[in-house]
């Protein structure tokens, strides 16, 4: 077994005894209450040291967003490299460009082995651990032991769901790394069958013995269901996928329901009946999360324009690293009615706060629209007054700092909505009431025939910048893929500052449908490990 995949577990109960440390306070929002006297032989052989345990998987999982590394990317890169992201500056911009992070050796693939690989591997090597001693410990409360296991083995199959999304060879595990196997070497990758096995196991034990409510943050059956969905559109069993969507959606147990409008989805805590999974943040916590620049990095720099602050309303203080590109605009412009463009996901337009132009709307750059004539200060405009993404904005933020603490939405029912009708199309059944449901709540007019494209823009309208999109055009395949990046990534010739080399539409090449595994981590697996086509 791997030493680097696995790293953190060769350290033993040291790391997690310091995992456990930190997250004690985090405990309290998560209804836990740890002993003061945490070792390991407390945390594997007692009831109150499994739920301990537990908790600490929360905060590692909850690390990736957390970690400042190149301004926060591990919370914004993946949103960064999809077709609907024109991705402007930092080592963030240069990863969604597809100048970085395209062969094994460069800083980027070492950067999202840190962000990703390892991070991943650590989440289900933790929870492997308390899996199998959960299952092995005797004279506790059975419920308790099942509740333990339920969130470890969740954990540990979004842990592995997302590394093979993201890689495809990957080796997947249910051995409790020790130091008598902590330097057995890894040989080969997992089979797709072995994976997808694994995954579908460590789910419907989940689904099985989590609870449908639960305090938020915590993962339930409805997040364990939704992920099921997910991962059976990955093995093309669309019936499984509609069947466990649905349930989320209109079983009789199900608490979740969307809420009224665009404008309450992200609208305070994000603790919603929308919500299936949020990462729970808490200001003035030890142990309630670290501040990060997530919402900066989406956010247009419009305070540098004189007469307007920042402020929570127009976005916050932010530095227009990933932006909403033509394509995605154009999409949410397509009917006039559609709130999602109306500030509530995107903000379009900015207004003077102060002097003698206060509440008049910002003017002062312009974007190119005619290409035979171009604008001569478009780049300040793609900085200055370009629309921001403000999902990530929550109305307790500071202004005046890009740092800032806030619930993070992981999972939500509007794409459980949007994989119940594409499952349908590809089933059997009638798709339009789930896409529709979206679009009226969002005040667009509904559709009276679905197609995949159909349902591949409403998922852009819906859910861009939260993550998902990437991993949707590669499970819809090569070709749809290919022909999403060349054809709308960044904005091409309406930013031509972009054209020589930097323009993510030319720099696409069909194998980046894997990322590189990094060299760094192919040194520490066997000679014969694969690496994946074309790096």
């Amino acid at each position: 077994m791997n030493t680097d995949i696995f790293y953190s577990k060769l350290k033993g109960s040291c790391v997690l005894l310091l995992i456990l440390f930190i997250s004690v306070s985090c405990d309290d929002y998560l209804e836990e209450q740890p002993s003061t006297l945490i070792d390991s032989d407390y945390i594997y052989t007692t009831e109150e040291g499994l739920k301990s345990g537990v908790v600490s998987l929360y905060t590692l999982n909850r690390g990736r967003y957390d970690t400042s590394t190149e301004d926060y990317m591990g919370g914004v890169l993946m949103s960064s490299r999809s077709d609907l992201a024109f991705s402007r500056s930092g080592y963030t911009g240069l990863i969604g460009r597809y100048e970085r992070a395209i062969s094994s050796v460069d800083y980027g693939a070492e950067l999202a082995s840190s962000l990703f690989w390892k991070h991943f591997y650590n989440v289900a090597n933790k929870a492997t651990s308390i899996i199998n001693a959960a299952e092995a410990l005797e004279g506790i409360d059975e419920d308790v032991k099942n509740q333990a296991i339920a969130e470890a083995k969740f954990f540990r199959a979004h842990s592995y769901f997302y590394l093979y999304r993201m890689y495809n060879n990957i080796y997947v595990t249910t051995e409790t790394v020790t130091v008598d196997n902590a330097f057995d070497v890894v040989n080969d990758k997992s089979t797709e069958d072995e994976i997808f096995a694994l995954l579908n196991s460590d789910l419907d034990f989940a689904i099985e013995h989590l609870e449908w409510t639960d305090t938020f943050g915590r993962i339930t059956k409805g997040t364990a269901k939704h992920v099921k969905a997910k991962v059976a559109m990955w093995e093309g069993d669309y019936t499984e996928a509609k069947t466990q969507a649905l349930d989320v959606i209109e079983g009789s147990d199900s608490p979740h329901s969307l809420v009224a409008t665009t404008a309450d989805v992200f609208a305070g805590d994000r603790n919603n009946s929308e919500s299936l999974f949020v990462i729970q943040s808490e200001d003035d916590l030890s142990g309630g999360g670290n501040n990060t620049m997530i919402n900066a990095n989406y956010v247009a720099q419009y305070f540098n324009i004189s007469g307007i602050e920042a402020n929570i309303e127009q976005g916050g203080r932010g530095f227009a690293r990933i932006l909403p590109n033509l394509y995605l605009l154009d999409l949410l412009a397509q009917d006039p009615n559609d709130t999602r463009d109306d500030n509530t996901y995107f903000r379009l337009k900015y207004y003077y706060t102060s002097g003698d132009r206060i509440g008049e709307e910002v003017d002062d750059y312009q974007p190119i629209t005619d290409l035979a004539n171009p604008s001569t200060n478009y780049t300040t405009y793609y900085q200055r007054m370009h629309p921001s993404c403000i999902k990530f904005a929550q109305e307790d933020d500071n202004p005046d700092s890009y740092l800032n603490r806030s619930n993070i939405t992981v999972y939500r029912l509007a794409e459980t909505y949007l994989i119940a009708a594409e499952a349908i199309l590809r089933s059997t059944g009638d798709p339009l009431p789930y896409l529709n449901a979206i679009r009226t709540r969002a005040g667009a007019a509904p559709v009276s025939t679905v197609d995949l494209q159909t349902i591949l823009d409403e998922r852009a309208r819906e859910l861009a910048f939260e993550g998902q999109r990437w991993f949707t055009l590669k499970r819809m395949g090569q070709d749809i893929l290919d022909f999403q990046m060349t054809t709308y990534a960044g904005d091409g010739e309406y930013f031509p500052a972009n054209l020589d080399g930097k323009d993510p539409r030319t720099n696409w090449q069909s194998h980046f449908i894997n990322w590189p595994i990094a060299q760094i981590d192919l040194d520490l697996l066997g000679s014969g490990y694969p690496q994946n086509d074309g790096y």
